[in-house]
């Protein structure tokens, strides 16, 4: 009798290193037609932002999106939980809060028992309720790998909405989990996982973001967005070209899973990493000297990251301790935003 197979051996890619390439994204969204303008549209893919916004009226503002991936993990309860996390983590980001998610399931059905498959569903519908939010629908095929995801639907008041532009020259930078899924997504693939490190992954993983709802309250926080399959440099250059603004990153400032470094020296790296960096290197200086395996980190892909947040520097070390209270213990300042071309500047 044959054992089932290990969702990640079925898959090419796991997670949001499975995203297409930021320079392949910006060349497709570049030959689409112009869209036509609509009022009520505040937000759409103009500035590379995390959800698209819709004013309802004064007093509303509706949020959508979709996100989708291949397993990160062979768990597939795990691997619902971790998706379901990221998915939702759009609307926090924008400073919204969840109000429904509908389903995207697509599984090789010829090579995965429908009890795998509903323990997949059963985590994206145990991390929703959580959040507070019914499945309320959704859409499956039969496809060549295990993909799962949802879309989902928020609300926030339009003063309360948060984009990735918006920060101010002297604005702290706080992020608010710890960089390194992805090289212990590598390390899994390759059995390689320390001990205890998937514990590590699964809590930061699945720890919702649901602080972004709160702090899109606080008229000191300026700039949301979520760090993930393009990595902190990455989404620290969207925030600084939608800002029109340099971000100063202290390399030593930076949280990281406890293993992340490590496991980076000795090779555990992923394909993503490579295309991010081939995509914005270009925009981004580093400390003379910084090895390889340290620029590659910096280009990690994050499933589920954390929010990196632009506040007035003033009011940073009182936002970054009420982040840590709310339950993020990676929560850090790890820069701040200056006077400058849009690119990153890496401090070591």
């Amino acid at each position: 009798m044959h054992s089932a197979p290990r969702l990640t051996d079925l898959a090419h890619g796991g997670g949001c290193g499975c995203k297409l390439a930021p320079s392949v994204l910006q060349s497709l969204l570049a030959r689409q037609p112009a869209a036509q303008p609509f009022a009520q549209l505040l937000v759409g893919s103009d500035m590379a932002d995390d959800a698209a916004v819709w004013q309802a009226d004064d007093k509303t503002c509706v949020i959508a999106t979709t996100d989708f991936f291949m397993p990160v993990v062979d768990d597939p309860h795990d691997f619902g939980r971790i998706a379901a996390t990221n998915a939702i983590s759009d609307i926090y980001a924008m400073g919204g809060r969840p109000i429904m998610a509908l389903a995207i399931l697509g599984m090789p059905i010829g090579k995965l028992s429908p009890e795998t498959i509903a323990r997949v569903l059963e985590g994206g519908a145990r991390i929703c309720a959580e959040a507070g939010i019914p499945v309320a629908g959704g859409h499956s095929i039969d496809s060549v790998e295990p993909i799962y995801g949802l879309a989902v639907i928020g609300l926030c008041s339009p003063e309360n909405l948060r984009r990735n532009g918006g920060a101010r020259s002297g604005d702290a930078l706080i992020l608010t989990k710890g960089i390194g899924v992805g090289i212990y997504s590598a390390a899994i693939k390759k059995n390689a996982l320390p001990e205890g490190c998937y514990a590590e992954m699964l809590a930061s993983t699945t720890l919702l973001n649901r602080i972004g709802a709160d702090l899109a309250g606080n008229p000191d926080v300026h700039a949301l967005t979520d760090v993930t399959g393009f990595g902190i440099l990455g989404h620290g250059l969207e925030m600084a070209r939608a800002s029109g603004l340099t971000l100063e990153i202290d390399l030593a400032a930076l949280p990281f899973l406890a293993h992340a470094e490590s496991l980076a020296r000795e090779g555990f790296i992923t394909g993503a990493s490579h295309r991010n960096w081939a995509s914005y290197g270009a925009e981004v200086d580093l400390p003379g000297g910084l090895p390889d395996w340290q620029r590659l980190l910096l280009a990690d892909p994050q499933t589920s990251g954390g929010l990196l947040i632009a506040c007035s520097g003033e009011k940073a070390n009182s936002i970054r301790d009420t982040i840590r209270a709310a339950g993020y213990p990676l929560v850090s300042i790890v820069g701040k935003a200056s006077e400058g071309p849009a690119r990153i500047i890496v401090r070591g």
